[in-house]
This record gives C-alpha cells, structure tokens and sequence, in this order.
C-alpha cells in the first residue's frame, strides 16, 4: 500500500477535495436535457457531445476510450520520433528510436514489395508430404508465424505456481467460427468479400488468376472445416470445459497421425510431459482433417498463413489490400495513419522499453498513490457488501473475504522491465524487426517452461488505455494511461473520480467473483470454494443480468449476446455499486443541499453522470455488427443503461419515476454484489 509517512496526505487528495480548477468534468454542453432521464440516461448524459463527435475516416468507432487511445499514440510518437533521432542515450532508445525509423521508411518498404517473405515461401514449396508439412508448421511457429492451431505457455490454472504448454483452438482468419457456418445476408457478403481478398492476395505475390481463384477456394474449404470443429464463444468461458488435461502420450492418442512428442521437441519445448488442451474435439477433427487433406492445399494454406501475417508489414499493394478487406468488416473509410500502426506495433513488440519512456515523462509518481488509496477505499466498500449479501452463507462469504483481501494491485507499470537481450534491430529493415521482436516474444514464453511463475508481469504495456483482472493471479491492474480523465483526474471532484475510475477498479475486481471469474480461489487456483446453495444463489442472479442484456437491441434483428457478455456485465453491475458506495464515505458524497451543487449537478447527479460519459461512443453499424459476434462486452449505451436500472440511487438522483422508460419496480432490480 501507500507509505504510512504520505498516506493522510494521498488520501486527502484522492477522495476529499472538490474540483478547483475551472475545467467542467461534467459539461452539460455534452448533455442533451431534453431526453428524460429516465427514458434513456445515456442520450441524456452524451447526446449533444454523439451528434458533435462523428467518427473520423480513419477509425470505427469514436468515444472517451477513443480519445484518450489517441492522446496515448500522440505521446508514443513524441517518444518515438525523439529517440529516432538521438544516438548518445544507449540501447533503449536506439531499439525503440530504430525500430520507429524502419516502419516509416516507406521508400525502402516499397522497394523491397514481398522480398521479405520469399525464403518462407521458397520452403513452403519443398514440403511435399504430412511429416514434412508437421515439421514445417513448427519450424514456422518458432519464428512467430503459428497457423492451424492455437499454442502458448502459461499458468496451469489447478497448480498455478506451475508453467504449462497449452494448445488451443485456431486456424481460422475470419473474426468468429460464424462467419463461415451462418447463412445470413451479412456472413455471406463477409464470406464474398473474404474469397475476393484471397484471390488478389494470392495474386500480388505472382500467381495467375485461374490459380489464385482456385487457391482462394482452398483456404476457404480448409478454414470451414476447421471452424467446424471449433467451440463457439460462450462455450470457451467455461473454464473447466476448457481445462483437459492429458500426458503427452495421451494426447498423441487422440490425433493418431500427429506425434505431439516429436512436435513439442520442435517447438523448444523439453522436459515436459504434460499439456493442457483447450478443445480436445477440435485436435481429433484436425487430426483427420491433416490426412485427408492433399499436400498441394497444406501449401496453399501455409503460404496464405505467411502473406496473411506479412502482409501489414510489406509494400502499399499488400497494405491496401489488407485494408480493402477490412473496410467490408468494419465500415472504415480511410486507413489508419502509418505512424500510428508502427507505434502501436512497437508498443506491443517492445512495451516494456517504450513503456519506460512512456512513464518517465508522462506519468506522475503521486498519481499511482491516488490510486492505491482509491483502491483502498473501493475494497473496503467491497467487503461491506459480502459481509451484507442476504443470499450467501457465512461460510461461503469468509472465502469471498480471503479471496477479496488477496488481491494483489498493479498500478501504473512494472515494478521490473523486460530487457528484450537477444531482439536484434536494425534501422534500415522494418521487416527484419518484426521478425526478430516475434522470435524473442516467442523464446522468452518458452523459456518459462520449468521456470517459478513471474507473477510481477503485466498483461498489458503502460501506454494501454484499459485494465484487466487476472484469475490466476488474482491480480487488479491499471496501466498509466487509463489514469487520465474522463476516468481520472487529481483536480476533479470525488464524484467524477469515483464515478469513473472508481466504477472501473470495482469492475475490475468485480471479475474475480463473476460468472467465469468466481471458479478461482484466492490463489488464482480453478477450485469450486462454493456451497451448492450459494451457488445456485449466484447463478439465479446471473441469469437475471444475463436476460436483461439478452433483450437490448443493437442493429436491426441484431441482439446483445447475454451470455457472451455475462461476465462484463456482472462487473459493470457490480464496479459500479461498490463505487457508489465507496464514494458516499468521502465528504462530498456525505455532502447535502446548494452546496454541494456544482454546475447545477448534486454529488450523486455528478456520480451517475460521470459514469456515463465513459461510455460515450460512436460506432460504425459494420464495426458494432462484428463486435456482438466477437466482444464479450456490451455496447457502450447497454453498459451505461443496463446497470443504473438495477441501482436504486440512481432513480434517487434523478427522480426516476413510473412511467419511465428504463423504470424497474424495486423488487425487479437485480442485485449480484
């Protein structure tokens, strides 16, 4: 936690101040207060500010996420631009500094066209039987290219001090099994769009179009049977449906044709004789599906794997036609600006070197102790509320409480960076980095293996606008850049700060006890801590968040996916109850009367309004249609409106009535935590 020396001092700043400055955190310039409150809380909080801000050509989607994403690739690229052009500040900057350089030297790019890529595809050519292909795929996967099956190493989710190799699901380009097996008028222009993508593909590295047609229908029969054998998306939250444990011999039982001891050996993996698998059906379709298909599509499929991969990184020609692509998916008009894809690949090839950067110079020390005292505060709410849970036993709620108390928080960056010795970069070849980053991403998972678990390592780089929880970790993380209005400010009143970035810590935390997330133990262990009644208790109230999303339209006869979101929902629902909470212990929450009014607002209006304009967002019909497939989170207006009809307060503060259109009778507000 915070020192006991400056804590009095943290928490004064953190939750007992009014804004001072004169910035409005609440513009009702943004408001649209001709729309009831009640009616549709989330046109009334965003309205004017979702008619102002149109979606820029170059993006899918525009909100309070946007912008900050924004904000963090301008600061990266100030960072990376002055380390391109220093050569006195040692390794860290020329990595960075010479990586940014080569994937904006555009003219060295153009000449090379797909240069780059014709030793793989030269060796993909040589292989001209199963064993071969099998011997290729690993050799493959070592070099950062992984197709046909999902492979990684990570914490054994029942012995977790302990690493594992883990195969999963995979092989497949489009962005859900779906898009190949539905029928309806959008999977078929997608499927459409999709066979035309390959075919030009196939064609900008030389083939005829009689043949790029022909490959085009080989990659397409080839993923449609391996989407087949995939588990749909709500199926792979089951976290004990997803844990299979086998030998490696038993898991070469299950494919006959394929020796997993001679692929692991492959793939650097020693010394290990036990894998999880994730879908063991899909392993036995693949198993079939690698004998019965002929050598010549094993080819095809390998090199549209390679050009797939590539491609971002190769001449404008194999740009723009990834980007024609990916317009019929998303709606986008213009294409994202070059210095922001690189610095977004450098970001996630290199973040813990660029995030050094990215902390020194834009975040503030003082800012990670605000934030371990509003976590704080947020856990104590949280643990009022299980000790007053009317529907879990005792006995279930002291494991709920140890489990609670055993979070561990990570704020801002790593308490230790990776170095990345052994990334080779060289300015003058963009490619070439790419490549050397994904080599060393991949040693550095295998060399794990027998390894104690790092559990200071982040999931996330410091320039990421998000936060996550971790079940095996049983961990809370909150990177630098999320710490910025309109989630945080330290001139903001407690009600914007706790309405915003207090909703998302008891998010987050509130992942450790959702439908998924509540399995794990206060160790991260996959181990049921439940009665069967308080169980059954969870659940009944699961299903009840699960129905009212499952009603939400989106597009058209487009729903929300209840079950698909279930787990964020629940933490919505959730965070935002243990904030409120939390936020009427400071003093402006305990605050009554004029006052405590600012810019007209009360304390609790303030709360509910900050709340909302996190979630402001505009988003392309094609973008929005895709991510209800895919997105385990609900649209922007569902996670703004969804949890305040369950939340008594709200109708308070705004005098929410019968008659009203998002009007709950008391006793149908759902409440989980």
């Amino acid at each position: 936690m915070t020192k006991q020396v400056s804590f009095l001092v943290v928490l004064a700043i953190a939750i007992g101040f009014i804004a001072a400055d004169n910035r409005k955190f609440i513009d009702p310039q943004n408001m649209d207060q001709s729309v009831k409150p009640g009616d549709n809380f989330y046109e009334y909080a965003n309205g004017n500010w979702l008619k102002k801000n149109e979606i820029p050509a170059s993006k899918t989607s525009w909100g309070s996420f946007n912008e900050l994403r924004e904000k963090s690739l301008d600061a990266m690229k100030t960072l990376l631009e002055d380390a391109s052009k220093t050569t006195t500040k040692g390794r860290l900057y020329q990595m960075v500094g010479d990586f940014y350089e080569s994937g904006m030297d555009s003219l060295t790019i153009e000449k090379r066209g797909f240069d780059p890529i014709k030793p793989d595809l030269d060796r993909i050519e040589k292989v001209t039987n199963k064993t071969a292909f099998l011997n290729e795929l690993a050799y493959q996967r070592t070099q950062s290219n992984g197709m046909l099956f999902g492979f990684f190493v990570g914490q054994d989710r029942k012995n977790v001090n302990k690493y594992l190799p883990q195969f999963s699901q995979g092989g497949t380009t489009l962005p859900d099994r779906d898009y190949y097996l539905k029928n309806d008028a959008r999977s078929q222009k997608v499927r459409d769009a999709y066979r035309d993508h390959l075919t030009k593909m196939f064609g900008l590295i030389g083939e005829e179009p009689t043949q790029s047609s022909q490959d085009a229908d080989v990659v397409l029969r080839v993923e449609t049977a391996l989407a087949k054998a995939q588990m749909p998306r709500v199926e792979l939250r089951d976290p004990y449906k997803t844990y299979n444990k086998f030998t490696v011999a038993q898991f070469s039982q299950q494919t006959p044709g394929i020796n997993w001891a001679d692929q692991m050996t492959k793939l650097g993996v020693k010394g290990q004789d036990t894998v999880l698998v994730q879908n063991p059906a899909f392993y036995r379709s693949l198993d079939s599906l690698v004998t019965a298909t002929p050598i010549e599509d094993w080819q095809t499929y390998m090199r549209w794997n390679i050009l797939k991969g590539a491609a971002p990184y190769l001449s404008s020609p194999f740009v723009n036609q990834n980007f024609a692509f990916s317009k019929v998916l998303s709606g986008q008009k213009e294409q994202t600006a070059r210095w922001q894809r690189v610095s977004s690949l450098i970001d996630g090839s290199l973040g813990d070197l660029l995030g050094q950067l990215y902390v020194q110079k834009y975040f503030k020390p003082e800012a990670k102790q605000r934030m371990l005292a509003l976590v704080d505060n947020l856990e104590a709410s949280y643990k009022e509320h299980i000790k007053k849970l009317d529907w879990m036993s005792d006995d279930t709620k002291a494991k709920a409480l140890n489990k609670l108390l055993a979070f561990k928080r990570k704020i801002g960056y790593p308490d230790k960076w990776k170095n990345y010795d052994g990334v080779a970069i060289n300015r003058a070849d963009f490619y070439g980095n790419v490549e050397s980053a994904g080599k060393w991403q991949y040693n550095y998972m295998i060399n794990r293996l027998g390894k104690p678990v790092d559990r200071t390592e982040w999931g996330m780089t410091p320039p990421t606008v998000n936060a996550y929880y971790s079940p095996v970790n049983n961990e809370i993380a909150f990177p630098a850049a999320i710490l910025q209005f309109p989630f945080f400010d330290a001139a903001a009143d407690d009600a914007v700060n706790y309405g915003g970035i207090g909703a998302v810590i008891g998010h987050e935390m509130t992942h450790g006890f959702d439908d998924s997330g509540r399995q794990y133990d206060s160790d991260g262990t996959l181990r049921d801590w439940w009665t069967k009644a308080d169980a059954d208790n969870f659940k009944k109230r699961a299903d009840q968040v699960r129905d009212q999303f499952s009603g939400f339209k989106v597009l058209d006869t487009i729903k929300v996916n209840g079950q698909l979101t279930l787990g964020e929902n629940l933490a919505d629902l959730g965070g935002l109850s243990i904030a409120y909470d939390a936020f009427k212990k400071t003093p402006q929450g305990k605050s009554t009367g004029k006052k405590s009014m600012i810019d007209g607002f009360s304390p609790d209006q303030r709360f509910f309004l900050s709340w909302a304009q996190v979630w402001r967002i505009n988003v392309l019909p094609e973008t929005q249609a895709q991510l209800i497939m895919v997105d385990p989170h609900a649209p922007g207006q569902y996670r703004c409106n969804g949890p305040l009809s369950n939340i008594t307060a709200w109708y308070q503060a705004f005098d929410v009535k019968p008659g009203d259109k998002m009007y709950k009778k008391p006793e149908d507000r759902i409440k989980v935590w």
